[in-house]
């Protein structure tokens, strides 16, 4: 049985425009009436119906429901909201002031949420050269094979988590392409992006500006709204965007290099973090170097070690040439699998 479609009852003028407009934002198809007396056969299988306020005027009972919305253009006045009230319309939009509200009344019907969001990761280089990128491809890789996933490159100066996923040749939006705010259908999205297998990578560019702090938080969002475990790979400056997704995360890994510099570089992206999450762990990376173990590393910095990842030729070569193998049994998949078996509480970070 085909699922039912929101009821849009509106005469041919421009507030049926505007509102035809709204819906294809998100993808929403819509049933059309155009006038309450063709719309009461489904005026109750609809599962939203959108009233063009002229409609509205002298409307004959209709039978009660919930999910109705009125659309008027310019401020709604006390008429409005008695013509709202008689036909059960709890929310009054005035176009374009409110489109946001109906866009994501319609995103709610094309885009119903999971039934819990998806977790957050976000992971951060203790600093350059860490292998925190690699790591975030590898945990989205490793989600995707059990799940859903959604990897966001949020680097804008990190030449693009394309290329190691071998997608650089691949169609399909980047960053700053996708220019999302608000609500954000994630089929429409998804269906815009390079994938890898059936794992969906928003990656930045090699030219233009990476996401706005807007777009990158709609895009998060949205794929957590949706049940997918969102990946982000961030930045070591702190913008605006990296501080929001840091805040919204379930759990932010820092990825620190075995030695005692990389240490106290990621001393500093902790200070910098921690007014905004105090939800932190550890992976260890590289060689050994400086006498220091992996546990002796998160011991300098405070928040709990969850995997120590050595180098892999194999995934080195791989990496070289776009492909991106991850040998289920190598340190790198195990690692992933460590993180994503950490998602759930984490003691508090304390202050090193």
């Amino acid at each position: 049985m085909a699922t039912a479609q929101p009821l849009v009852v509106s005469g041919e003028g421009t507030v049926f425009e505007e509102i035809r407009r709204v819906a294809a934002v998100v993808g929403c198809e819509f049933d059309h009436a155009p006038d309450l007396a063709a719309a009461r056969g489904r005026w109750t299988r609809a599962p939203l119906v959108v009233l063009d306020e002229d409609i509205a005027v002298d409307s004959p009972p209709m039978p009660a429901r919930d999910s109705v919305v009125l659309v008027c253009k310019g401020a709604p006045d006390l008429d409005t909201w008695r013509r709202a009230a008689a036909l059960g319309a709890r929310r009054v939009f005035s176009l374009p002031d409110d489109e946001a509200g109906l866009t994501g009344a319609f995103a709610d019907v094309t885009d119903a949420p999971a039934e819990s969001p998806g977790p957050v990761i976000a992971f951060v280089g203790g600093r350059g050269g860490s292998g925190a990128s690699v790591l975030a491809a590898a945990v989205a890789v490793e989600a995707a094979r059990t799940g859903s996933a959604l990897l966001v490159d949020c680097d804008p100066l990190g030449g693009g988590l394309d290329l190691p996923l071998g997608l650089e040749h691949t169609k399909g939006l980047r960053w700053p392409e996708v220019r999302v705010s608000g609500r954000v259908s994630v089929p429409s999205l998804i269906a815009s992006l390079p994938s890898r297998g059936n794992l969906p990578v928003l990656s930045c560019g090699r030219s233009g500006d990476g996401p706005t702090p807007r777009a990158l938080s709609a895009v998060v969002a949205a794929g957590s709204r949706a049940g997918r475990t969102v990946v982000c790979d961030l930045p070591r400056h702190f913008s605006e965007g990296t501080l929001a997704v840091a805040s919204a995360a379930d759990l932010v890994v820092l990825v620190v290099p075995v030695e005692f510099r990389a240490c106290m570089a990621a001393k500093q992206v902790l200070n910098h973090l921690r007014p905004h999450t105090e939800r932190f762990a550890v992976v260890a990376s590289g060689h050994r170097a400086d006498g220091i173990s992996a546990s002796q590393t998160a011991g300098m910095l405070g928040p709990p070690l969850i995997a120590d990842v050595s180098p892999e030729r194999r995934v080195a070569i791989t990496l070289e040439s776009g492909e991106f193998d991850l040998p289920p049994k190598g340190a790198l998949a195990t690692a992933a699998r460590a993180v994503l078996a950490n998602l759930r509480p984490l003691p508090t970070a304390q202050a090193a």
